[in-house]
Order: structure tokens, then sequence, then C-alpha cells
């Protein structure tokens, strides 16, 4: 699963324990609470130099809500969805959804965007779905490939980008990370989905939210409530709390991750049959086995062999033949894991 195994912070546990003890179990505002909404836009105003109001701000039930309205908001049955993969299967189950069309655009081998496919494809698509950082791949895409993204916008005044950065918060190496937020030239085409429950090891909570320009805003608003209606208060009021973690607490927390990414590179490093570039970020490592199975047939292989991952093809066309491993577990449970799969690899390969 891509969860993290650390529980979320007792400061958070606490802020909503103590809204309960105060009463905060009624309805929230229908659009969700004012405060939280002021603290993401001063946030998002800070953090990425985007000048964000309120109303730019649509609280979600988690963010694949987010991601789900957004799609019923602004796609219609038809459209062309463009979606880079491998990437998160999701997207591609809401372009279903709604009766687009879904066009995959493989990555490049180094795992950079094909920005001429996309430029090819623009000009009759309606929207891209990003995934940044990558799941399953653990890809940071590099700020030249958002700023060609940018520019394509620019030339396609029609065409929307909806950013997934659910991992936004966990990135390795200290490598710079480029948001969607920070395009500023396209920034009326810009939708970016964030969540509490990655950074803030939040998942069972349920909450997320969209940054999008005022009049998109509102038309996801409209169909988040519609559906949903209002969001859990005492945890809108904890998600207050979570917002005011320490940079400190969230690097040590990257840096953890980064320890466990490390584990995975140096297991599987030079065992026959695996080929996998190095995760820059979320909690992911995707690599490729040689075999003759499919992903699927080699999933259940290694689910007999006692260690569980998810079949790439969920992933795109291009995950054919890769696995997914979430390496969010404690270190004891990961090595372990590490070792039935590469037990299993050798059987396989």
């Amino acid at each position: 699963m891509g969860e993290p195994d650390s529980g979320t912070p007792a400061a958070v546990v606490d802020a909503a324990i103590a809204a309960l003890n105060k009463g905060r179990t009624r309805y929230a505002p229908i659009t969700g609470s004012a405060e939280l909404r002021d603290a993401i836009a001063a946030q998002t105003t800070s953090k990425y130099g985007r000048d964000t109001h309120p109303r730019e701000i649509i609280l979600t039930h988690g963010g694949s809500a987010g991601l789900a309205a957004t799609m019923i908001a602004l796609i219609n049955p038809g459209d062309r969805v463009l979606i880079p993969e491998p990437t998160y299967s999701l997207y591609a189950d809401h372009v279903a959804m709604v009766g687009a069309e879904c066009v995959w655009v493989p990555n490049l081998t180094d795992g950079s965007l094909d920005i001429e496919s996309l430029r090819e494809e623009a000009p009759s698509a309606s929207m891209i779905i990003l995934c940044n950082p990558g799941n399953p791949t653990g890809r940071v895409y590099p700020d030249a490939d958002l700023h060609h993204l940018e520019q394509l916008l620019v030339d396609n005044p029609d065409l929307l980008l909806l950013a997934d950065e659910a991992y936004s918060g966990i990135t390795f190496d200290g490598a710079p990370y480029t948001s969607a937020l920070a395009l500023t030239q396209a920034r009326d085409q810009v939708i970016c989905s964030s969540t509490f429950s990655k950074t803030y090891a939040m998942t069972g909570w349920r909450l997320g939210h969209i940054v999008a320009p005022a009049a998109l805003a509102d038309r996801i608003n409209l169909i988040h409530r519609t559906i949903n209606g209002p969001l859990n208060t005492f945890v809108q009021h904890a998600a207050i709390t979570a917002l005011q973690t320490s940079d400190a607490e969230l690097k040590a927390a990257a840096r953890s991750y980064q320890e466990r990414r490390d584990l995975v590179v140096q297991r599987l490093s030079g065992v026959p049959g695996i080929e996998m570039p190095t995760p820059q970020g979320a909690f992911y490592a995707f690599p490729r086995i040689t075999s003759g199975l499919s992903s699927d047939e080699m999933t259940a292989r290694f689910a007999d062999a006692g260690v569980l991952v998810r079949s790439g093809s969920e992933f795109g066309p291009s995950g054919e033949g890769h696995i997914r491993i979430s390496f969010a577990t404690d270190v004891d449970t990961l090595d372990e894991g590490l070792r039935r799969f590469i037990a299993t690899v050798k059987d396989l390969t």
C-alpha cells in the first residue's frame, strides 16, 4: 500500500481530540472551513510565490475526490485527455468515468516527458494529467519539463493541466522540486491537487485540497460539495495543526523515506534480471524484471512467495514488465520483503 508507516503526528491527533471535546461535531460549511482555506491559501502564497485567494482553494474528501470532481466539472464526454505514463491508474478510471478518451503518452527512456509527442497531441486535447513526484516510478520531473509544459499551455489556451502533487513533500537527495503552481504564465490553466495523506501521514483522515483559478474552482467546488456534502469538521480543525508542522520535522520524514529508498536501491542493484531507475521522490520503486511472464503473472508469483507488490500494467502500457514496490513500510519488514522479492526474481529469471 502507498501508506506511511509512521502514523499521524501526535499533535494532529491531539488537535482532533481537542476539537471533539469542544463540540466540533456539527456540519462544517459546505465549502469547507474558512480558517483552513485561509491557511492553505497563505501557505500556497508563501511556498510557491503564487498570490492565492481562499476562493481558489477547494477542500476535498481526500485527493481522490478532488481529482474526480475536477474531471466531472471540467471534462466532457468525447474530450481527449493526455496522460504521460507510467502513472497512477486512477486517472484513466476518471477519464473513463466521464466518457472521455484517454491518450497515453509514454515518457522517454530516461523518465522525462515526451514534450514533442505532447505538443503534437495538445491542439486536439482538453487536459494533461501529470503526477509529480511520480507514482509508481518515483520520478521528479525537472524544472525544464515543467516549463516546457508551461509553454505548451500558453500555445494552447484551451488546454488545462491537472497536476497531482500528492508526494511533493517527499523528495530525495536535496534535488529541487518545481510545482505546477510556479507556472505563472499559464496560471489560469493550471489545477493542482494535493492531499494531507502522504506528507502528514493522514491517509485515513480523508482530506485533500485543490488549488485552481477562481472560475474553475467554483465549478469544481460545486461538483465536490454536491456529491460529498460537508467535510468532516474536526478533521479540518486538525489539518490546521498539520500545516504548522515544522520544516525540520518534514525534512526528517523525507530523510527516513530516503534511507529506505537507499536500502531498496542497494539491495536490488546488480541483481540479474532487474533494471531500475533510482526513485527521486514519493516512496515507490518501479523495477523492470526480465522474464517470460506478464506483470500480472509476476505479481501472482510474488504473492505466492509471500511478498505483495503491484503489477506494472496497472500504471499504463509502458508499465508492462515492471513491478511497483512500496517502501513506506518499516525497515525490518522492507528488508524481509526485499529478501523474498530477490529470491523470487531469481526463480523467475
